[in-house]
């Protein structure tokens, strides 16, 4: 299993040998206009008041870092630079890894709402989501992880997911001051992340 805290990690590898051309796929704002959602960089207004998803375009760190649910009125100049919003989606937030654009693994997360970063848990689902046909470009790539959050893509990174390297059931990160024995069923297993993340217990 990958550890994020190292210099070398599977992004690092992406980035390097992807070709140029589809990068785009990186750049969160960019994916969310061609998905025809309601959003803008920093320093476009918002068509209306309402709840908006904040976050970087493009965030290599991942996690969700730097994300924040907003209420805009209007202007958006006080937003960070290199930041966009979104019009906010509700409903199970789905993790789903693609094999040359088949559907290979499905996880559901769980967290509380005032968070973006700490999950409570990870579980594999049965849900089917084909692979979207904005990344019809991507179906020959050997894995590609897509995030959906009501079915409504957010995310992509062209990786598998790497929580679930072991075919697991079950992922529940253990943070920084939390017990490490693991419940009867599943194993501890040391899987450190810049969030405070130290392993996780998995079954």
């Amino acid at each position: 299993m990958t550890n994020p805290l190292v210099d070398d990690t599977e992004e690092d590898f992406v980035w390097q040998r992807t070709n140029p051309d589809k990068l785009w796929v990186f750049d969160k704002l960019i994916l969310s206009r061609k998905l025809g959602y309601t959003c803008g960089p920093t320093g476009i207004d918002v068509p209306k008041p309402a709840h908006y998803i904040v976050r970087p375009c493009v965030n290599a760190l991942g996690l969700g870092l730097g994300a924040e649910k907003r209420w805009i009125e209007k202007l958006t100049t006080d937003l960070p630079i290199g930041f966009f919003w979104c019009e906010w989606f509700e409903g199970k937030h789905i993790s789903v890894d693609y094999n040359y654009g088949r559907q290979v693994l499905a996880v559901e997360g769980f967290k509380d709402s005032n968070t973006f970063t700490k999950w409570k848990v990870w579980r594999k689902v049965k849900d089917q989501i084909s692979l979207p046909s904005v990344l019809e470009e991507y179906k020959d790539e050997e894995y590609l992880n897509c995030e959906f959050i009501g079915n409504k893509l957010i995310e992509v990174h062209l990786r598998k997911n790497e929580d679930f390297n072991y075919a697991q059931e079950e992922f529940i990160p253990v943070w920084e001051g939390e017990n490490t024995v693991a419940p009867k069923g599943y194993t501890y297993i040391d899987y450190p992340d810049i969030h405070g993340r130290i392993g996780a217990f998995v079954k």
